[in-house]
């Protein structure tokens, strides 16, 4: 296997690191517009729904060449797009399984930024047992009433619309009731509180309430009570996951460590001439090296054609478990300037300059790893998925019926 770029991709990279360096903000997107205007930006250089088919507004682009904007977008500190739901979640699952209608509606303003999406999965009692969901939608005539609860719903506070996963028939088993509906997120009966999370911030997670929402019937995925089926193809696409911008994130945080444990401290010595700091710094440029040789291994898969199945699973798995642990190492290492959010540069994992935003210092991107065990199905929903669909392991047997 030939791991090393091609010229004609390097030479992709080159432009795109210099467009980068002439048009990344160089100040944090603090409001919803500005994010839709920086969205409309990377679009407009055609750096938005690359892989896309051409007949939908994509460019049908190579995975390598998708995976190439996101390390440099990482290694500049660009914003991401407002709109990654849509792009990565939303889009593909219409492409899939919408209608000619529903392709035509909402994918170009998918890519233009016009419509922000959320995903309206989760609810309190059903996390990681999605198929446990409640929500309910009745049919009404050529409408559905939805009543229920959503939780954990990344970008709801800005988005315009959603996808949404309802339990259409009650009587039937749990994963054959349910169905998928698309939900503008302005109608009356939507209601959007928003919840702090560990890491502080407040403005991108919230819970969602229905209250005798209206939905047309047309905006019905696929067919009545298959969207359990639906909905695998949209956490395909989620437990892929962005690993190339999570492999380039940690590698620009490993540069930052390498600088700060080169400062002296109070007592006049380097961190890094402490032979246990080494080992440990060693193991971090291992535990990385791993991932990236792992995410090389899945663009070479999707170079060929494939797409993303229940194997999503083990680099959903791999990324967000080692993730968490590299932090955790690099907090180790960093002792109090690790606990800093705002103090100086040392406290900013990427942003030294202190031009950082909320996200920039080491106790958010050690808190945030734990979110990524969970989201798209727990560690423990993934071990499960690996075992039984990928190495064909019988299927688990819940304890309390073993007792019995």
């Amino acid at each position: 296997m030939d791991l090393r770029f091609t010229p004609e991709d390097e030479a992709f990279r080159q432009t795109v690191r210099a467009w980068l360096a002439e048009n990344a903000p160089r100040e944090p997107l603090r409001t919803v517009d500005e994010k839709k205007a920086w969205h409309r930006t990377l679009y407009d250089a055609g750096y938005l729904g690359m892989g896309w088919p051409k007949e939908y507004g994509g460019q049908n682009a190579r995975p390598i060449e998708q995976a190439i904007v996101v390390e440099e977008m990482a290694r500049a500190n660009a914003p991401s797009s407002i709109n990654w739901a849509g792009l990565g979640l939303v889009g593909p699952t219409l492409i899939h399984h919408g209608s000619d209608a529903q392709r035509e509606r909402y994918l170009r303003k998918i890519l233009l930024g016009e419509e922000v999406w959320c995903q309206l999965y989760s609810e309190p009692n059903a996390g990681s047992d999605l198929a446990s969901l409640q929500c309910r939608a009745d049919i009404d005539g050529d409408e559905f009433i939805v009543n229920g609860q959503k939780i954990w719903t990344s970008t709801a506070p800005e988005a315009d619309m959603g996808i949404l996963l309802v339990r259409t028939d009650r009587e039937a088993p749990k994963h054959q009731g349910i169905s998928y509906l698309i939900v503008d997120m302005h109608q009356p009966g939507i209601e959007v509180r928003p919840l702090r999370q560990v890491t502080g911030i407040i403005d991108e997670f919230a819970e969602v309430f229905f209250t005798n929402v209206r939905v047309p019937a047309d905006n019905l995925i696929g067919e009545m009570n298959a969207g359990w089926r639906i909905a695998q193809t949209t956490l395909s696409y989620e437990r892929g996951g962005d690993t190339v911008g999570i492999v380039a994130g940690l590698q620009r945080s490993w540069s930052r460590l390498l600088e700060i444990v080169q400062i002296p401290q109070a007592s006049g010595q380097r961190p890094i001439d402490d032979p246990i700091v080494r080992q440990r710094l060693g193991q971090i440029m291992a535990d990385i090296e791993v991932l990236r040789y792992a995410t090389l291994r899945v663009l070479s898969t999707l170079e060929k054609g494939n797409q993303p199945g229940p194997e999503s699973s083990i680099s959903k798995l791999h990324y967000s478990e080692l993730d968490k642990r590299v932090y955790s190492l690099m907090l180790d290492i960093l002792g109090p300037y690790g606990q800093i959010v705002d103090g100086g540069p040392a406290a900013y994992a990427y942003a030294p300059d202190g031009q950082a935003d909320e996200h920039d210092n080491w106790p958010y991107h050690f808190m945030h790893p734990f979110a990524e065990t969970i989201y798209a199905g727990s560690s423990e929903i993934q071990k499960n998925i690996i075992g039984e669909r990928v190495l064909g392991l019988p299927k688990e047997v819940r304890a309390d019926r073993l007792a019995r």
